[in-house]
């Protein structure tokens, strides 16, 4: 073969291949990000999440599941109140969650271990059998988290003993219900931002520590976004999704002023882009106590809140 007819060939063949090999990794990125895009017929790279506040008028657990279910959610958040409403009305939470997992839909959290990590050891072991019952409850519905509340940590709290509380609850919930507290933080609470919950799950010392952050907190509480990409996903147990109103000093806003996702003023664009770049993979949970929603047919609340927050994720391309 002749020089010149060689490199033509061989330039040929190299430009085939590399078409072919453009094409296939091509191929490859749609088939990962189509692998990603798992739940909400492709919209979201996260299940979706309804906390039963949301619905708050909706009826009883029974009720909010119907919804949940009939809105299309991926999964289902409740509350401890309405576990122990629903066995004492006779309702079985292992019969429930079996309906739950057969229609589809997961619980990943329950709200909360209140009172759980309290001032001091006394009050500490005696909080434990309160902790206790609603770590059954959880557990009987199909809980994988339930959310340690620091609603009696005391003002001033002391780290190194509340952390001490989270490791013992930790163990407490992993052996004997097979159920994982997770750290929430509150605005209303001594333990208000994403930095204070983080330094109590990191000094707990336990590989399961894992702290909840809600936007609207984040936000409230002025903790701020910016740490959340500096974060390992793994590192949250859940994402709590909401929005702050238009028009109305930080300082004035309370639970009951949060709005739908992508009616307010949080950068939710970003923030989204951030939690995606953590890894995080678990679910993003709509959780809205604003009484003007409760006065709506709570399923069209429901549906409504779902779309909006699916917006969300969609308009952050993630």
């Amino acid at each position: 073969m002749k020089r010149r007819s060689f490199i033509s060939k061989s330039a040929t063949l190299g430009l085939v291949a590399g078409t072919i090999g453009c094409a296939n990794t091509e191929a490859k990125v749609k088939t990962q990000v189509s692998a990603e895009k798992r739940f909400q017929n492709g919209r979201s790279p996260w299940p979706i999440c309804l906390d039963t506040f949301t619905i708050r008028t909706a009826g009883d657990l029974g009720k909010k599941v119907d919804i949940a279910i009939e809105a299309g959610y991926d999964a289902i958040e409740p509350w401890d109140s309405e576990l122990k409403e629903y066995e004492e009305a006779g309702g079985d939470l292992k019969v429930l969650g079996k309906k739950i997992r057969d229609a589809g839909l997961f619980v990943p959290s329950m709200i909360g271990l209140w009172g759980c990590m309290p001032e001091d050891e006394a009050a500490f072991r005696a909080s434990l059998p309160e902790t206790r019952e609603r770590l059954r409850m959880a557990a009987a519905i199909g809980c994988e988290f339930a959310q340690a509340i620091p609603n009696k940590v005391g003002e001033n709290y002391d780290v190194k003993f509340v952390a001490s509380c989270y490791r013992r609850l930790l163990e407490i919930g992993i052996k004997e219900y097979n159920v994982k507290p997770s750290i929430v933080f509150v605005e209303m609470f001594p333990m208000k931002t994403l930095g204070q919950a983080t330094a109590v799950a990191l000094d707990s010392n336990h590989p399961e520590a894992r702290v909840i952050p809600d936007v609207f907190h984040m936000y409230i509480s002025e903790g701020g976004f910016d740490g959340l990409k500096k974060m390992n996903g793994d590192f949250f147990s859940i994402f709590q999704f909401n929005d702050a109103p238009k028009g109305m000093e930080l300082s004035e806003m309370k639970d009951k002023d949060r709005v739908y996702p992508g009616d307010g003023i949080l950068p939710l664009t970003q923030i989204l882009k951030d939690l995606k770049a953590t890894g995080f993979n678990r679910c993003v949970s709509l959780e809205l106590y604003n009484p003007e929603y409760h006065k709506l047919d709570q399923l069209e609340n429901a549906k409504i809140g779902l779309e909006k927050t699916l917006l969300a994720i969609e308009a952050a391309q993630v």
